[in-house]
């Protein structure tokens, strides 16, 4: 690897293009913590909007009037909502008002962190609009099938899980797919409260090495891979659902 360094510092001589995130250890150290950081930011709020997507298509045919309207009222709120004002308001507004922890060194920090308010903030926002996509999927499965697994002795929630679901599944893949690439191309936002994911490792290294264009290129190519994967991923799963005849 000394021979990729030794040409970048050479590359950034000849032409003035510095990739210091390349041939700088400490620099270069911040980037790849920063890459991981938006990969296990991603993973989390992917599989937490993923989980409440089915619990609230499973709540909107609950028989209560007020879960339903708990469920819509949620869904009203983070649909119709910038995701970088909900963001504010869960770290800023709730994080404010939460109880606070004494560390080893006896001094008061929150309870939850940046990084917990930006999964929490994030998977909710998400979570709105799969919940719609759920649903979406429930309401394409044949009344038919629901009525015969009643009548085999199904509960509600069995029938949900076991027939309606899978079923559902094949119908809003594609839909989902547009939507967890939106998710992880929204954990940019965590930047506004210093996560320390790419995009804000990356502004560290370009306000230390004035190196912006260098920067934004290497992101542009990050992201592009990190949604390319997603995008891959999804479709092998999408044709590996395929009923003939069902969902195509």
């Amino acid at each position: 690897m000394e021979a990729v360094y030794d040409w970048a510092r050479q590359f950034y001589q000849d032409t003035g293009i510095n990739l210091t995130f390349i041939y700088d250890s400490y620099d270069r150290n911040r980037l790849i913590s920063g890459f991981w950081t938006t990969v296990w930011l991603s993973i989390v709020c992917l599989v937490l909007s993923v989980v409440i997507g089915i619990a609230g298509a499973w709540a909107q045919g609950a028989r209560l009037r007020a879960v339903r309207w708990l469920v819509s009222a949620y869904i009203e709120f983070f649909r119709n909502t910038p995701p970088l004002v909900q963001l504010y308001f869960f770290y800023f507004a709730l994080g404010s008002i939460m109880p606070t922890t004494t560390n080893r060194f006896g001094l008061e920090e929150p309870l939850l962190d940046n990084f917990a308010w930006a999964v929490i903030s994030l998977s909710f926002f998400a979570g709105a609009f799969n919940v719609e996509i759920f649903r979406s999927g429930i309401e394409a499965v044949p009344e038919s099938t629901k009525e015969a697994a009643e009548a085999l002795g199904y509960t509600r929630l069995q029938t949900y899980l076991e027939i309606v679901l899978p079923l559902a599944f094949r119908v809003c893949l594609p839909a989902l797919n547009n939507n967890l690439v939106n998710l992880v191309k929204t954990t940019t936002l965590a930047y506004a409260i210093a996560v320390p994911e790419m995009l804000y490792q990356a502004n560290q290294i370009w306000s230390d090495s004035v190196n912006v264009p260098e920067m934004m290129v290497f992101l542009l190519i990050a992201y592009v891979f990190l949604v390319g994967v997603l995008v891959w991923g999804m479709h092998r799963w999408e044709r590996s659902m395929r009923l003939p005849g069902f969902g195509s």
